[in-house]
């Protein structure tokens, strides 16, 4: 049976004033399937086009504590799973920020990550 599940795109902002965004990653979250997680991916050459000095080592990094969280480690990984995926996907101007939150439904949130990720990163 299908289950109802959110995401978002997760996005590599170089330069916050200008706007300029990458997609590096997605998260997803089934609160049916008691399910978040996300998948990152990082185009060093295409960040480089929007900046040439990027802080790669910054976006590795807020990247990391996304997975962190989704897996429940640290401060935020002790919070419920609705909590952190708003956590997760709050507006915010840094050099990772979430992008708008889409609905969906699946079988499989897994496989849906994957396949977003696919399509939509990579």
């Amino acid at each position: 049976m299908s289950a109802l599940f959110e995401y978002a795109l997760l996005q590599a902002v170089p330069r916050v004033e200008r706007g300029e965004c990458v997609n590096v990653g997605v998260v997803l979250y089934s609160q049916e399937r008691d399910f978040l997680a996300a998948l990152t991916h990082v185009d060093a050459s295409r960040l480089r086009a929007l900046d040439a000095d990027v802080d790669l080592a910054a976006i590795d990094a807020a990247l990391d504590a996304v997975s962190r969280a989704c897996r429940g480690e640290g401060p935020a990984g002790k919070t419920p799973l609705r909590q952190r995926f708003g956590w997760l996907t709050a507006p915010r101007s840094t050099v990772v920020r979430s992008g708008p939150i889409h609905l969906g439904k699946t079988d499989d949130p897994a496989a849906e990550l994957s396949r977003l990720h696919q399509k939509l990163v990579l």
